[in-house]
């Protein structure tokens, strides 16, 4: 099982210092102010907390749901797990820190996680149910049809924005939507409607945008490759830096707009415009085993296939000089219009040399509907590439 997590502060993120402080409730935990979708605490029977050591509970649901999703963390997390496919998968999911309970109701069970958020100032986040079907195999005809009912579109777009909390700067106040907003997306204003989660009121955070596509399509990659487990109902969690402060960087690390910076062709004010920092990180190269043992719970359906080894190579300034045309391109091309030329020279770079360019969290939650497969996922898979097709036109528009 994973350390205990960091101390974390118990104001909510992107309060100011003099906010009224949040009243504690079981065991000094407070209700998670920044939840945007999903079970509130207060207006359900279950809900999500915040514990005072900075981790979130989310309260098990009645079975069979409950005990399905304790079930899913519990394999996903075992200290014994081998298996290559689960241990790839933890990394787009929120570490699991076990089970708890309050003092005072100890049959209560919340699953203890890492809040994805904690790290941000301004934490924009947006909930994102993912697949064709949002009910499971096992749905009576009544709750299916219940489901289809509240977005018919569902089987079409393959996703559904559940909420979202966008930080606006020039006011320093956050905008939300909720489900009801998703749902009233057409296929005419959906790219307009994604969009929405991306603007902070003053310009659209393109750099966030981007670095959003790699982390979905990191995703995508670990559902074409398996064929262990199917997802219902199931939702990727979006997380961005709101705030205006730029992103702090290693003394080591070159950048694109450090590089223009050294030699005189833009000032600090350009280069920070909108906050659209594009960093290009040198990673090391990776890969995957092939997993022996598997859960019990799944063994019988698991179908054992190897996986080629992948590395990644570091991308170098100099190659973007050379591949990209920097060098021809003219005082003129590049003020006023800096942002959209880094933007198109990182975008348009080969899959394999994308590197990390802004700080930005995609996570996979809600597993109260996952089931046990031979078969590659389809419905999880095509709203995950109709999703990145959506992100790519707003990353081009």
């Amino acid at each position: 099982m994973a350390a205990e997590p960091p101390a974390l502060r118990l104001r909510p993120p992107g309060s100011t210092g003099d906010s009224p402080p949040v009243p504690r409730l079981l065991g000094g935990c407070v209700p998670l102010s920044h939840q945007v979708a999903g079970h509130m605490y207060g207006k359900d029977k279950v809900g999500i907390l915040q514990h005072p050591d900075g981790t979130v509970l989310k309260q098990l649901q009645p079975p069979p749901r409950g005990p399905r999703e304790l079930e899913f963390y519990t394999m996903v997390y075992a200290a014994d797990c081998a298996d290559a496919d689960l241990l790839e998968l933890r990394k787009h999911l929120p570490k699991y820190y076990g089970v708890w309970s309050p003092p005072t109701a100890p049959n209560d069970v919340y699953l203890k996680l890492e809040d994805v958020t904690h790290k941000f100032n301004k934490p924009c986040i947006m909930d994102v149910k993912i697949g064709r079907k949002s009910y499971d195999p096992f749905a009576s005809s009544e709750k299916i049809q219940q489901q289809v009912s509240k977005y018919p579109l569902m089987e079409e777009i393959g996703f559904l924005v559940l909420g979202m909390r966008v930080y606006h700067v020039h006011s320093d106040s956050y905008e939300t939507q909720n489900q009801h907003y998703g749902r009233s997306l057409t296929k005419e204003t959906l790219k307009e409607g994604v969009s929405k989660f991306f603007h902070n009121g003053f310009c659209l955070r393109k750099d966030a945008v981007a670095a959003s596509i790699q982390k979905v399509e990191k995703i995508l990659q670990w559902f074409e490759n398996q064929k262990q487990l199917n997802f219902y109902a199931s939702s990727l969690l979006f997380v961005y830096e709101g705030s205006s402060q730029p992103a702090t960087t290693k003394s080591n690390d070159r950048t694109l707009a450090g590089k223009f910076l050294s030699k005189g062709h833009l000032s600090d004010a350009d280069v920070l415009e909108c906050n659209n920092n594009f960093h290009l990180f040198s990673s090391p190269a990776n890969g995957t085993s092939v997993g022996k043992s598997l859960s019990k719970v799944y063994a019988r359906h698991r179908k054992l296939y190897s996986k080629k080894h992948h590395s990644q190579t570091s991308l170098k300034v100099e190659t973007l000089e050379q591949d990209n045309g920097w060098k021809s391109m003219s005082q003129e091309h590049l003020n006023g219009n800096v942002l959209s030329q880094l933007e198109k020279v990182f975008y348009h770079l080969p899959a394999a040399g994308r590197q990390e360019i802004t700080d930005v969290e995609v996570r996979m939650i809600d597993f109260a509907h996952v089931f046990p497969s031979n078969t590659v996922d389809e419905g999880y898979v095509y709203g995950l590439k109709h999703l990145v097709a959506v992100l790519r036109s707003i990353l081009d528009s």
